[in-house]
């Protein structure tokens, strides 16, 4: 069980907006605007998808994406857009230097001298490149881990605008129409290991997450000017190490109750914020936890939040609480197998989530009872996705498993392609749009 600790702090100051909000950003059946699909939850809105293709079988063409990243692509109509960075390498003293100067401990790092920012326009139909566009050039980039990119935030697309955030190396709203940047912005902190963190499209903000080592906050732009709306620092941490700090999630737009609240894991704190204004509604205390990525995801009435290290949970929480609810609101937790990258998925009143190491898990969503684990063996970092009837599963070596929702559990098919799978597909129609570390696939 996780070590609750129930603390009374005062609730985080937010600014009051002067917008009005509509409800969230949901794409046509069609499209794929964010990251995890039109409703953020990795759930697909058609009854057709592929089952079974290889590099031989069901690709309609597949492109060659120049440089390293791992953000999804999103899809709008017949046009797909991605984010890329193009790095110079960094030289062994480079390397050496940059870590001495975090003087902080980094996994497998992994440094450019020069990056290029990038979004790549690829039409629908012929997998053709029809732009590249320049966003930033950055010449004394971050430290990454071998685990991260520079680009790894998925962008968020709507008519005639991109929205791409880099975290601390800038944010920037494209004119899809001119190619040309509307705004841009540079909230900076530590990442210590590179950004994480999509944004979310909001009615008219767009809201960005900055769970750095150094600070730690929430803020909303006015989408179409860039100008901060409101900033919510985080609540109040035990821990004084830095690198214990910091965090990767996606926000989630949800209502309960007749209730909008956006959702925001974070190191040592699940929050619900207010997203209007910012205004903190509940807070639960998850302990020890940093580099939580997993967006969170709701059904059943209850809001599902993972957590990374200090300690892998997942709570499901009760979100019609005020204040400090640790101890009243977490309906059943769980540390069994549970990921530290991969977002949870909810079909039909069963929780279903793959760790890391390639160990799948069905729950009762309203229990957290358990119906099945399977060993599916590799590595596993991209969310799963619910389509057509199926659950698909990607794992880092390039294979896609395809499973039967609910009892027991029962594999349909299992796809192997070349190249590495860091990012989450968009499912569109009856097709799978797919990044690997160097190719974008339509898969039919």
């Amino acid at each position: 069980m996780i070590d609750i600790r129930r603390r009374f702090s005062a609730s985080s100051a937010a600014l009051a907006a002067a917008l009005l909000l509509m409800s969230p950003t949901r794409g046509a059946a069609d499209d794929w605007p964010q990251f995890r699909g039109p409703g953020g939850q990795g759930h697909a809105q058609t009854d057709a998808a592929p089952l079974q293709w290889s590099e031989s079988e069901h690709i309609r063409w597949k492109t060659p994406i120049e440089g390293r990243a791992w953000s999804s692509p999103v899809v709008l109509g017949d046009r797909i857009w991605l984010t890329t960075a193009i790095e110079t390498p960094a030289a062994p003293e480079q390397l050496r230097a940059a870590l001495d100067q975090i003087g902080m401990p980094v996994p497998s790092p992994h440094l450019a001298s020069r990056v290029l920012l990038k979004a790549v326009e690829v039409d629908r139909q012929s997998g053709r490149v029809l732009r590249d566009i320049l966003l930033f050039d950055i010449d004394r980039p971050v430290i990454v881990c071998s685990t991260n990119s520079y680009a790894s935030p998925t962008p968020v697309v709507e008519a005639d605008r991109l929205y791409c955030d880099f975290g601390t190396l800038g944010t920037v709203c494209l004119d899809t129409s001119s190619g040309n940047a509307s705004w841009t912005r540079r909230l900076e902190i530590e990442h210590q290991v590179g950004p994480g963190s999509s944004p979310l499209i909001h009615g008219d903000l767009l809201v960005l997450v900055r769970d750095g080592c150094d600070r730690q906050y929430v803020t909303a732009l006015d989408k179409h000017t860039g100008r901060t709306v409101w900033t919510a620092d985080r609540p109040p941490m035990a821990t004084s190490v830095a690198v214990y700090r910091k965090a990767f999630s996606t926000p989630l737009v949800i209502e309960h109750d007749g209730t909008e609240q956006l959702v925001i894991p974070g190191a040592q704190w699940m929050v619900a914020y207010e997203p209007a204004t910012g205004r903190e509604l509940w807070r639960v205390d998850t302990g020890p936890t940093f580099s939580n990525s997993a967006r969170p995801v709701y059904a059943n009435g209850l809001v599902f939040c993972g957590t990374a290290y200090g300690g892998s949970f997942l709570l499901a929480i009760r979100p019609d609480g005020q204040g400090d609810v640790t101890q009243t609101h977490v309906a059943w937790q769980t540390q069994r197998s549970v990921p530290k990258r991969s977002s949870p998925l909810v079909v039909d009143g069963h929780l279903y989530m793959v760790a890391d190491n390639g160990i799948a898990t069905c729950l009762d969503a309203s229990s957290g009872s358990e119906h099945w684990t399977e060993r599916l063996g590799g590595s596993f970092s991209a969310a799963p996705v619910a389509a057509a009837g199926r659950i698909y599963l990607f794992s880092e070596d390039g294979t896609t498993t395809v499973i039967q929702p609910g009892t027991p559990f029962r594999q349909l098919a299992a796809n192997k392609l070349d190249g590495r799978i860091m990012a989450t597909p968009a499912f569109v129609d009856s097709s799978i749009f797919l990044r690997t570390d160097t190719h974008l696939y339509r898969i039919d």
